[in-house]
């Protein structure tokens, strides 16, 4: 891939979003060790934040945009996920969600 863009350019960039996020990293370092606790407020939101991260994560591995809506519902990865979010619902399990979403993928595969 060409750019027309020089490497003194592209490495300036690369340094000013990596001190960016150094310093947004940083900035909650040093927020919390000048306070003695955290608030319950926040601490209660960041219950949240691995969940919120894996659905980053996962969604759009799963959800294919295709040319028709019969298309993204039909996909493979989406029913398996559906298949495994059903299973992580019902049984609280990890491991089983697993094997559960491995196997409804290995089927919906080879069927469709």
């Amino acid at each position: 891939m060409t750019t027309t863009y020089g490497p003194l350019a592209i490495w300036a960039v690369v340094l000013v979003v990596g001190l960016a996020t150094f310093a947004i990293r940083y900035s909650f370092v040093y927020l919390f060790g000048r306070i003695d606790g955290v608030p319950p407020r926040i601490e209660e939101g960041l219950r949240f934040v691995p969940a919120a991260v894996l659905a980053a994560l996962v969604a759009p591995a799963i959800v294919d945009p295709g040319p028709t809506l019969a298309a993204t519902v039909l996909d493979d990865r989406f029913l398996a996920g559906i298949v495994a979010a059903g299973v992580a619902w019902y049984t609280d399990d990890m491991f089983v969600t697993i094997v559960a979403g491995m196997l409804a993928l290995w089927t919906v595969g080879a069927v469709l």
